[in-house]
């Protein structure tokens, strides 16, 4: 099997990085549960991934496949953490940022204050699953926090996700209730 090519994203990419990732979590439960209309939902998780995206773009950590049909967004060390960033509140009605502010908050107290990589986000398109793109994806950001030698960090709130990031060298952490979601936070030692 050749290696996919894997290429840090710009603004060029935005767009497909941004259906990939709507279409990845359509069943995913915080997404769901941060956006449960389903008329509604394609908008608002295109409002929210990209601003994820754009907060993330111009420190060279979004590394994709195929400009975006997989997409790994991470952050440092330097950017982890920090409080809800309001912009957001343009694109979404109040009820849908209030839970996106109060997920967020979850799970930015449940992670460490030492130093970190946090992958905020993972996830390839339904029509490129089973290539491994994610695992190639992530890795890049692995291999930078072993670079920094700090461990690795990520959440999830979809319970058959654990596993398969427990097969790819991930442990449970902590969990956190976030009513009604169950958050796994997981960490991978790197350094």
């Amino acid at each position: 099997m050749t290696a996919p090519e894997i290429t840090v994203a710009d603004r060029a990419d935005r767009e497909r990085v941004m259906g990939s990732l709507v279409a990845a979590f359509a069943n995913d439960p915080v997404l769901r549960y941060l956006f449960p209309d389903d008329v509604a939902y394609p908008r608002y998780a295109a409002a929210f991934f990209g601003h994820l995206f754009d907060k993330r773009v111009g420190q060279g950590t979004i590394w994709t496949v195929g400009h975006g049909a997989s997409v790994a967004m991470w952050d440092g060390p330097a950017a982890a953490g920090g409080p809800p960033d309001e912009s957001l509140a343009a694109h979404l009605p109040a009820d849908a940022l209030a839970r996106v502010n109060a997920y967020g908050e979850a799970v930015h107290a449940a992670l460490p204050t030492t130093p970190f990589w946090y992958l905020g986000v993972l996830g390839t398109h339904p029509d490129h699953a089973g290539r491994r793109w994610g695992h190639a994806v992530m890795g890049v950001g692995l291999r930078r926090a072993a670079a920094d030698g700090v461990p690795a960090f990520l959440e999830t709130s979809n319970p058959g996700n654990v596993e398969v990031y427990r097969r790819a060298g991930w442990e449970v952490a902590r969990t956190v209730t976030a009513e009604p979601l169950t958050i796994w936070i997981m960490q991978q030692s790197t350094g």
